[in-house]
Order: C-alpha cells, then structure tokens, then sequence
C-alpha cells in the first residue's frame, strides 16, 4: 500500500487566531496518528495571515510532542533565509526529543514575498545561488563529526535526520539526484513540471549513504466530504485563498461559499483551475478513481495530501475519508530500472525515512 502522508500549512480561519490554528493542527495531526499517515510535514511560510507554522521548527516540535508515531518535518524548510548551522542544531534538538520521527525537508524559495524576505535579513538572489552549498553543508552538520573538525552542531552531530529536497521546478530534482536524496514535488500548487521533474530525478539519481533507490513523493490537493457537493463547497475556501494572495491581498482563510463563480473573473478562474490542477475533490468514490489515475501514471513512492479548509470538523472528516481512500488504492506495479524510474520495491530501501 502507498503511503499517504499530510501537509499542513496551520490555516487560520477567518477571525480566528493562530491560537486556535495551532490547536487544530495538533488535533488533525493527532488524529491521522491514530488513521496510519506516515507523515505530518508543516511549512515555513512569512507574512501570510491565514497560516500560522511560519517558526516552523517550534510547530514541529509541538505536533511531535502531541503525537506517538506519525513522523513530523518540515514541507519545508526555506533554507535561504536561515545559516545551515541554525537548521542542523534545531532539528538535532528535535530529533533528540523524538528519536527516529523527524524529517527535514528543505526548499529553495523563502517562502514570502520580496519585500518580507529583506526583513528576513537575507539577500534572496544571492542565497538562493549558494542553495547546493547549504544543503551540503546541512549534511556534513548532520553526518558523524570529523577529526580536528572546528564547527559542530550540538546537537545534531552524528544524529542524520533525513533530508529531502523539495522543489516545484526542475532544479531540486537535479539536486536530489546528484546527492542522492529523496524528493518531493510541490505539484499542488505548481503542477507544469510534475512528469518532467519525476523523469529527471529518477534518471540521473546516484546512489548515496543516504538512499540506495530514487524515492519520489508527490503532493496533491485531496479534500474528501460525505457528499460531492459539501466537498466542492468546502474546496472553494482554498480557492478564494488562492485568487485573494494572486490580487496581493493574502487573507486569513474565508469561509466557503456556495457559488465561487460570482467571486473570481474569468482569467483567475482559468489561472485557479490551472494551478491547482492536481486537485481531487468529492467522496471516496469519486477521489478513489482519480488518486488511482494519478499513482499509475506517475508511480510515485508516496502521496502527499494537503487542502485548506476552513471548517475543523471538515478537516477531520476529510482525513477520515481519505484514509479510507488510502486502503483502497493499490500502488500502480512497475518494471523500470533505477536509471529509469521508480521500482515496485523503492520504498522498501527508504525504511528509514
């Protein structure tokens, strides 16, 4: 069976507070615990009202200590607004709290608008350019420390949280592959490069201390509700989100609305409808069909579900009805080589992950 794992943002619903955001994210969390996802990733986001993990790290640590077995990270870490050594000692600290349940997933945007990452006190261009060096870096701080060597991360020397490397074009799949680290594509939101950026990253992957085989995950839009039209009502949150950050007025997350026509023109509707494309939308039955699709067509290792949704109840529900989606879909079976593509038994070389 495919895992199926969570990206969660921390949304805050309109006039709320990050308060309340925070205590429904350790309930969802605590709740696909129990439903069997593998993971539970949060996102480092700044200067967006409706999301609440911007201190990502300390989120992590919440969602962990709240948790028992579902493994916590990052969906992720912008790295270029933070030194290599901050990272490695957090995340050493996290996984010295919770051994063997903490991933570091890293990305290469900052994660906010230019204005905001000035104030990160980064220079976004230049350390977006010294990306690789970082990430490398970040391994070594990770690794087992070396004779004579000077700078240590305590703690995080020695402990190797898993990295990956996260991406919505084609530069982290080239990245993972020459490093040899897992890789997840952003495809719920940037889904032009999906096949491309698979095909990339499982061609060119070298084998590595840190994996043997190529594990690619990918993450989709997936929001489940008793009914297709509770479902579409409910998804139109996420679009009302989506069209309010495009107009430059980022919002905390709307209440759905029964007509989302009468809210978007037609050109953000086309660019809505474009960008959030691997979407699945509706009950079991209808998300079972086109989560089938999509896993034998692109044979990913994982799947990642996320939806911004107002409602907690909703929320819940959701994951509820997609775990049940889960034990009834099968991984598509595949007879690729490494250099090729993924394998039926990749998975089963990423134990560790």
């Amino acid at each position: 069976m495919i895992p199926f794992s969570i990206l969660d943002l921390s949304p805050i619903p309109k006039g709320e507070t990050a308060a309340v955001a925070l205590r429904n994210s350790l309930e969802l969390a605590q709740r696909a615990d129990v439903l069997g996802y593998k993971r539970y990733w949060l996102a480092e986001h700044h200067n967006m009202p409706g999301i609440a993990s911007a201190a990502t790290s300390v989120v992590i640590g919440h969602i962990a200590g709240g948790t028992k077995n579902i493994r916590v990270g990052s969906g992720g870490i912008m790295l270029p607004n933070h030194s290599p050594l901050v990272i490695a000692e957090q995340f050493g600290t996290l996984a010295s709290l919770y051994p063997d349940r903490i991933d570091l997933g890293l990305g290469r945007a900052p994660g906010t608008d230019m204005t905001t990452s000035r104030a990160l006190r980064r220079d976004a261009h230049e350390a977006a350019e010294q990306f690789p060096r970082d990430v490398q870096e970040l391994l070594f701080l990770l690794g087992p420390p070396h004779p004579g060597q000077t700078v240590r991360a305590v703690p995080g020397a020695g402990l190797e949280v898993p990295v990956w490397l996260l991406g919505s074009s084609l530069f982290s799949a080239q990245l993972a592959a020459i490093l040899g680290l897992p890789f997840a594509f952003a495809s719920h939101f940037a889904p032009d490069l999906l096949q491309q950026a698979f095909d990339i990253y499982r061609e060119r992957f070298e084998p590595s201390e840190y994996l043997e085989k190529p594990y690619a995950m990918l993450a989709a839009n997936v929001l489940a509700a008793d009914t297709e039209e509770e479902a579409r009502r409910n998804f139109t949150s996420q679009q009302q989100s989506f069209i309010n950050l495009r107009r430059g007025k980022p919002s905390q997350v709307p209440p759905p609305i029964d007509d989302i026509n009468n809210y978007w023109s037609p050109a953000e509707k086309a660019m809505v409808e474009h960008a959030l494309s691997v979407s699945y939308i509706g009950t079991v039955d209808s998300i079972e069909a086109g989560l089938k699709n999509l896993i034998d067509s692109l044979e990913p290792n994982e799947l990642m579900i996320t939806a911004h949704i107002y409602n907690q109840q909703a929320r819940l529900r959701s994951v509820e009805l997609v775990a049940q989606v889960r034990e009834r879909v099968a991984p598509g079976t595949s007879s690729k080589e490494t250099s090729g593509g993924a394998t039926a038994d990749a998975a089963s070389a990423s134990a560790n992950l």
